[in-house]
């Protein structure tokens, strides 16, 4: 997500608590908040993809590669 789209959420915020929103800016706000929030998802699964555990055993067990392709939250 580019900065401009964080401003703009940020300002929306900032607008909503001093004078509140238009039907359209609700919706524009709601629209920015899902797109950031995914993004922040993609880029956190992508950091856990690259995780990998040394077991006691010696074995290396890569968090990616178990856990990577479930579909949750």
């Amino acid at each position: 997500m580019d900065e401009k789209k964080i401003a703009r959420i940020n300002e929306l915020y900032r607008k909503s608590k001093a004078e509140g929103l238009t039907e359209a800016e609700k919706k524009e706000q709601q629209i920015l908040r899902r797109e950031y929030v995914d993004a922040f998802k993609q880029n956190l699964r992508g950091q856990l993809n690259n995780i990998s555990i040394k077991e006691k055993d010696g074995s290396i067990t890569h968090l990616g590669e178990k856990y990577g392709s479930k579909k949750g939250n």
